[in-house]
């Protein structure tokens, strides 16, 4: 049997535009989450505005997180603008992190209205492997599509992971889309719910990232402040 996996959801203190700064923010988290793998929220690296600089998975701003899961063993999954399938554009993206690289492990599919005017959607889900789990990767409103989930349980997946950005007051529905996705797909939920202040309208996220087990159970889950962090050591007899 599989070993036991280790899943942090975090809530860096996310400032619009400072790479540099938030990814050592983020190697924070990383450290102290103590997990195998640690999740954070939709452009956790440069803020949620429509012009964030994409960025490049050989950016040396990059560095303080890959020496951050080199110590620590983990694998970071962060938020980022990336190019484009194709180099037509640029996505919001998720930069897988650890073990000495940087890759671009997915991009959104589904995106919002107002995105869609600033960047190209994903063309295909995606699942990586961490020990011997599988993780299925989503980014905010690939979380309400059923659709998503489905796909991405064909390819294969024991734990949904999606980092998000909400306005506060709309825990409950980050919380419907978890239950929904883990009761249909038979999938642990992990999501990375952005915490504090960003752009675009988003003066005050909702945060209160959480795990749910696959019967839909809530595992744990934080509140809405920065910085706060939930580990959660997920149980291989359960998939």
């Amino acid at each position: 049997m599989r070993p036991s996996l280790s899943i942090a959801v975090a809530q860096p203190l996310v400032v619009n535009g400072d790479i540099a700064g938030n990814a050592i923010r983020h190697a924070d988290a990383v450290r102290r989450s103590g997990a195998r793998v640690v999740v954070m929220p939709e452009l956790s690296l440069t803020g949620y505005t429509f012009d964030a600089e994409t960025i490049e998975v050989g950016d040396e701003r990059l560095l303080p997180i890959i020496d951050a899961c080199e110590e620590t063993g983990s694998i970071a999954l962060a938020g980022a603008p990336v190019e484009a399938t194709g180099g037509t554009g640029r996505s919001i993206g998720v930069f897988r992190i650890g073990e000495g690289t940087v890759s671009t492990a997915y991009r959104k599919m589904w995106l919002g209205a107002d995105e869609r005017e600033h960047f190209s959607a994903g063309k295909e889900p995606s699942v990586i492997e961490v020990d011997g789990w599988r993780l299925g990767l989503a980014v905010c409103k690939d979380t309400s599509v059923a659709a998503h989930a489905k796909v991405t349980a064909e390819k294969g997946m024991d734990v949904y992971v999606a980092g998000v950005l909400e306005r506060a007051g709309e825990h409950d529905e980050v919380q419907h889309r978890a239950e929904t996705v883990s009761r249909k797909n038979n999938v642990w939920v992990a999501i990375a719910s952005f915490a504090g202040s960003t752009g675009e309208g988003f003066d005050v996220a909702a945060g209160c990232s959480g795990v749910w087990s696959p019967d839909g159970q809530m595992v744990g889950r934080v509140g809405m402040a920065c910085e706060e962090i939930l580990t959660v050591t997920l149980d291989p007899g359960w998939t």
